[in-house]
């Protein structure tokens, strides 16, 4: 069984697509901690499942580094086999990334290497874009630029609102990250391969 730690900022949707697919007893891997950066709506998921949660704030912290030494310690505590940022807004510092790496992923709302960053809806539609994508990604020491894993295009339809092509995403997105967890705990897929 693989031991999935999530680490979220926001609403958590990509996680509870995770919690809702390991209620099946013949899915192969459970969350075993879901942890945060602030005080995240996500966290709410944690207490409906009954999971396990932890929360490191980013100001508690001289530098960054500190923080992510904090965060490596809290996650290492659960003995995951598997690190998710699912909508985690915080980049983790080099020595965090490599103290988990390769099993360390992330999601995005763009076909990867196309729109990286915080606002990539946003950069999309600014550029006039007709399609983007969700992508899931190995971290590593930049910004979205890791080993893609997974990938998919969704496209942009005329008068799009940044929410709507939003909402389009996240659909995807939360199926190509229970198909990578699933396609790891079966070893269709290795990390190693890709990092």
């Amino acid at each position: 069984m693989l031991r999935l730690v999530v680490l979220i900022s926001g609403g958590g949707s990509n996680l509870r697509a995770l919690l809702e697919a390991s209620e099946d007893a013949e899915f192969p891997a459970r969350v075993v901690a879901i942890g945060a950066d602030r005080d995240a709506d996500g966290l709410a998921h944690a207490e409906e499942f009954g999971i396990p949660s932890f929360v490191v704030p980013f100001g508690a912290y001289p530098t960054r580094e500190a923080w992510g030494e904090a965060l490596v310690e809290q996650i290492r505590q659960w003995e995951a086999d598997l690190v998710i940022l699912s909508g985690f807004m915080r980049l983790l510092p080099p020595t965090a990334v490599h103290a988990l790496a390769p099993n360390l992923l992330n999601t995005h709302p763009a076909y990867l290497p196309e729109f990286p960053g915080a606002h990539a809806v946003r950069d999309a539609l600014a550029e006039g874009a007709t399609q983007t994508g969700a992508s899931v990604i190995v971290v590593d020491d930049g910004v979205d630029s890791g080993p893609i894993v997974v990938q998919e295009r969704v496209p942009i339809h005329p008068g799009d609102s940044e929410a709507a092509v939003h909402d389009r995403i996240k659909l995807v997105e939360r199926r190509l990250l229970v198909e990578t967890v699933l396609g790891i705990a079966n070893g269709d897929i290795d990390l190693r391969d890709l990092a």
